[in-house]
């Protein structure tokens, strides 16, 4: 962490001078504030979504819909974070963070650049959380930021997709496991 007009700033975990709107797959994890498993709960292996987890469900698989530059590959909720590989198609402009971009009809700031990694996760984040509270889960809360990693070669990606659709069987032994270690 640095200091910045006498604040503590988080630095960007982003990979400096990559173009994160440029063709390619991704690999993310997006955790709920505090790692809260409110998403859904493990039995024999399996997760066993909660209706707010049904919400993450459905609007992920809404995503390649309403962004055509956008494709899912492997992907799973736990009970208290998603992973998942989100396959950009084309390339689009440089990814500035800093820069804020204002939404066409609500004037809403994002600080994303469009059809980047960022603005799409940060959409997706956003569309869920309004559903979940219009049920009434107003303590629903994500963590602030989302991990990413760049899948740079076709072992990099096996390797991934197998992490992912073994990451339930293996909860008991995930450092995102409230109870792990305990």
């Amino acid at each position: 962490m640095t200091l910045f007009k006498n604040k503590y700033r988080i630095e960007s975990t982003r990979l400096k001078g990559w173009d994160y709107s440029a063709a390619g797959y991704y690999f993310i994890t997006i955790c709920t504030k505090n790692r809260e498993c409110i998403l859904g709960e493990l039995v024999g292996g399996d997760v066993c979504l909660s209706n707010i987890g049904e919400i993450v469900a459905e609007e992920w698989l809404k995503t390649p819909q309403i962004r055509l530059n956008v494709d899912l590959d492997e992907w799973v909720i736990m009970p208290n974070h998603f992973h998942g590989i989100i396959i950009l198609k084309s390339d689009g402009n440089v990814e500035t963070p800093c820069r804020a971009v204002e939404t066409p009809r609500r004037g809403v700031s994002t600080g994303w650049k469009p059809d980047s990694l960022g603005s799409i996760v940060n959409q997706f984040k956003s569309v869920c959380t309004k559903r979940i509270w219009a049920m009434g889960y107003f303590d629903f809360v994500w963590q602030s930021r989302f991990y990413d990693h760049i899948i740079q070669d076709e072992a990099s990606l096996q390797r991934i997709r197998r992490y992912i659709s073994e990451n339930p069987i293996k909860w008991a032994q995930d450092d995102n496991n409230p109870h792990h270690g305990s």
